[in-house]
């Protein structure tokens, strides 16, 4: 059963995370989810992402992913940077409905869009990595800093800190809270309105907006996946992931 829904709201592709409650990010969902972006890349006029009302998504599917070894986990990291990568420089307007917590893993995803609208309430945006001795990955470590800043990026990613979204709004991290009804339609509602315009100058302003980050990705994402999984095999590391696999 796939983890990732398409439907299509007029020229919008909805591609919806569907790996139980809380849509953590497993291997099955990085290929199901990569599989839904080509076969949406050239015939949507844009993309939204979304989940459900509690996750959009918890993140990484720790429970699974602490039973791999070295090997293992090159390949899955390098399979879901590919794929924030390809979301991210995606040449079509994009937005993330949250309407549940997008946290640590589900944050990255969230960040790989051009808006996003979040639901009003206690919904959590952020990154808690550091909190079991991880950086953030590299290329939403660019993006972060891109969007939110220097200082408010490093004041998230230092102390491993989840925001309420009302303050994600103000630091530009969120472009609006809504009542949970209207978030889907109004992001649906935002990339139709940009897929009406001229596909070829809205995909070089995106390519403008993405190029810095882009350029440091390729040029230093090896070595730095290299040093964050000497980070994730440490003794005191694994540990600290066993004990929140276990709470998953």
């Amino acid at each position: 059963m796939a983890t990732v829904n398409v439907t299509m709201q007029g020229a919008t592709a909805v591609l919806r995370l569907d790996n139980g409650a809380t849509n953590a990010i497993s291997s099955e969902l990085v290929a199901d989810l990569a599989a839904a972006l080509a076969r949406v890349r050239n015939s949507a006029g844009g993309l939204v992402l979304a989940g459900n009302s509690k996750f959009f998504s918890i993140g990484l599917n720790l429970p699974e992913l602490i039973t791999f070894d070295r090997a293992a986990m090159i390949a899955f990291f390098t399979r879901f940077d590919q794929l924030t990568f390809d979301l991210y420089t995606l040449p079509l307007p994009t937005a993330c409905a949250m309407t549940g917590h997008a946290v640590a893993g589900g944050g990255v995803l969230a960040l790989t869009c051009d808006f996003r609208f979040a639901a009003a309430g206690k919904k959590l945006f952020g990154f808690n990595e550091a909190t079991i001795g991880l950086p953030v990955p590299y290329l939403p470590d660019l993006i972060l800093r891109q969007l939110a800043g220097d200082r408010a990026a490093t004041e998230m990613m230092y102390h491993g800190r989840f925001l309420p979204v009302d303050r994600a709004v103000d630091i530009g991290m969120i472009d609006s809270v809504l009542p949970l009804a209207e978030v889907e339609e109004q992001a649906v509602a935002t990339i139709d309105a940009l897929a009406a315009q001229p596909r070829t100058a809205l995909a070089l302003i995106k390519e403008n907006r993405t190029d810095f980050v882009r350029s440091a990705y390729e040029l230093h994402n090896r070595a730095k996946l290299a040093r964050m999984l000497d980070c994730w095999f440490e003794d005191s590391v694994q540990a600290l992931l066993r004990d929140a696999a276990e709470k998953f």
